[in-house]
């Protein structure tokens, strides 16, 4: 049961249609059901991944223009060759604006709670990073206490409590009440755009966050960060300007192109996320639609990591894991974890620690990698076992 949607969106001016007439040869405009002017909204009914743009830069800071990205985005996306037959997808076009920038937030709230309600995973393409205030407030809508990661060299925490913004919306987050934001991850954070006071409050508040050099080192352990979120917001000036120079926020170091479409690829294939946004791409910057054509490619490797979800993250335990119980020595403690037979992705058990009520089961399986299981095996405990044990206790 969907309630309809369509009142929200604008039809797509553009025709995003390859023309191409063998099958075997199928472009991403050939197995979407795009809403284009004179065409009929899509029948959500049997779809799996909604793409839809907002046209939104109020809350902006300094990088107006990039309300214009979601249509220059699908110039680039479209054309990309479909590597699958077994994914139903629909462009539904773009969010209208709010008369305020309140009413664009309430329209964002309410079309991806409804995708959620049907189990269909918004792939946003913005328009402004505050924007993931409202993709946050659409988990309000249906109870989920939720993770949210972050792609992004800075924190978004502002100065101004009140004042809601693309480098606030996490301060905003964090004061909303009710509070359902179990866990924040920050993935890539440049340590010379923050100042010590955020760094104390984050680790206050048990959130994880990686510096850009420590991820870069190691971008395979950034997976599990990613597996462990509900959200992903995606700020493209974590990007470093030579890949991605499309933003008045874009910096000399930052991910590399190869290495934004590897995080996207590890949020496509997690069982656990239901939505994603692509934030702060301004085509007034671009050089070349370079940065509109990145964005398109890592949109197309959140698809095909969708594609090969396992369907492993766990709920209770199976013949589907090997279980490993691991003493710690001079403690009281013994982990446990557990390993995918599936996809050899290890998690681990913290749901002994878990006294608090029923909202927060789904958090005791925390992702982790076979580094935490070799620490374990050398008497260290993990960090992230310690964060989450801190926040069930």
């Amino acid at each position: 049961m969907t309630l309809d949607i369509s009142i929200y969106f604008e039809a797509l001016s553009g025709k995003y249609l390859s023309g191409n007439d063998e099958a075997s040869r199928l472009r991403l405009s050939d197995i979407s059901s795009i809403y284009t002017e004179g065409d009929s909204f899509p029948d959500i009914a049997n779809i799996r991944l909604a793409i839809f743009g907002i046209n939104e830069e109020r809350g902006a800071m300094e990088n107006i223009g990039c309300a214009a990205a979601p249509d220059e985005v699908r110039k680039y996306l479209y054309p990309l060759f479909a590597h699958w037959n077994s994914v139903n997808i629909a462009d539904l076009g773009n969010i209208k604006s709010g008369h305020s920038l309140d009413d664009t937030y309430f329209a964002i709230r309410e079309v991806v709670s409804i995708l959620l309600k049907n189990e269909i995973i918004p792939i946003i393409i913005g328009g402004s990073q505050d924007l993931t205030y409202a993709n946050y407030l659409a988990y309000e809508n249906i109870g989920r206490v939720i993770n949210i990661a972050s792609v992004d060299p800075l924190f978004d925490l502002g100065h101004d409590e009140h004042e809601l913004n693309a480098h606030s919306w996490l301060s905003r987050i964090i004061l909303h009440q009710p509070n359902f934001l179990f866990n924040f991850t920050n993935i890539g954070y440049q340590t010379y755009f923050i100042d010590q006071d955020s760094l104390v409050l984050m680790k206050n508040l048990y959130f994880d966050v990686n510096r850009l050099g420590n991820v870069r080192a190691d971008l395979e352990e950034s997976e599990p960060m990613i597996r462990n979120a509900d959200i992903v917001s995606f700020d493209m000036s974590a990007i470093r300007a030579a890949d991605a120079p499309a933003g008045k926020n874009a910096g000399p170091n930052g991910f590399a192109g190869e290495e934004a479409c590897r995080i996207c690829r590890y949020a496509g294939m997690s069982d656990k996320l239901s939505s994603i946004g692509f934030y702060e791409l301004n085509p007034s910057f671009d050089i070349e639609g370079r940065s509109a054509h990145l964005l398109a490619q890592m949109i197309w490797y959140f698809i095909d990591g969708f594609v090969n979800r396992k369907g492993d993250h766990p709920d209770t335990e199976s013949e589907n894991y090997v279980k490993f119980n691991v003493k710690i020595e001079d403690t009281e403690e013994t982990l446990v974890f557990l390993k995918s037979k599936k996809s050899d992705r290890w998690w681990m058990d913290v749901s002994a620690y878990s006294t608090m009520d029923k909202k927060y089961l789904k958090h005791q399986f925390v992702p982790c990698s076979y580094a935490d299981y070799q620490m374990a095996l050398n008497s260290e405990i993990p960090d992230r076992w310690w964060k989450v044990q801190q926040k069930l206790m």
